[in-house]
């Protein structure tokens, strides 16, 4: 491999671990896993999420307890545009979010949101994470929530999403040969 053909395959390992990162965040809001969501952002890294400005540390905490109460939520990535400058990137992610969750009178309702996450990624070591991030609102659309629990919504359709740890996602995790236990 010459040194350019190692430079675009840096690069394309570079845009995947991206890629895995933002994935790893949505999984992380939609399951209510904390883990996943400070593996998304550096330490020291910063949020800007509609009301919430400050510390991402901080904004995980309040999004672990306002969504802990959210029954369902589904967030998904696209139209991501990478912009690679040495160990920074400029990346732009197109969301959708679909939640049931709380108004702000306790009751249920449905949102629809869709808009960008405008990142400043930054490389330490080996690594990819968030070092800033804007949440840029660009769509929303709410309604009253939907009536029933899940076996009255989903009938046969079963297993249904869950929060960390019950979510299916998890059990595949523990068990061979993903699992470290023995």
């Amino acid at each position: 491999m010459n040194a350019a053909e190692r430079t675009k395959l840096n690069e394309l390992l570079d845009r995947e671990s991206i890629r895995q990162c933002l994935y790893t965040y949505c999984r992380g809001i939609d399951r209510c896993d904390g883990a996943a969501l400070r593996a998304s952002y550096w330490p020291d890294a910063t949020d800007q999420h509609g009301a919430y400005r400050g510390s991402a540390e901080g904004f995980i905490d309040v999004a672990l307890k306002v969504l802990k109460d959210s029954p369902r939520m589904i967030h998904m990535i696209g139209n991501v545009a990478i912009v690679l400058k040495g160990s920074a990137a400029a990346v732009e992610s197109y969301f959708q979010a679909f939640q049931h969750d709380l108004d702000p009178a306790g009751m249920l309702r449905k949102t629809f949101l869709c808009g960008r996450y405008v990142d400043r990624f930054e490389k330490r070591g080996d690594e990819w994470r968030v070092a800033q991030r804007t949440v840029v609102y660009d769509w929303i659309e709410e309604s009253p929530g939907l009536e029933g629990d899940d076996s009255t919504r989903f009938g046969v359709r079963t297993p249904n999403g869950k929060q960390e740890p019950g979510d299916p996602w998890y059990s595949l995790l523990e068990s061979p040969p993903f699992s470290s236990k023995v």
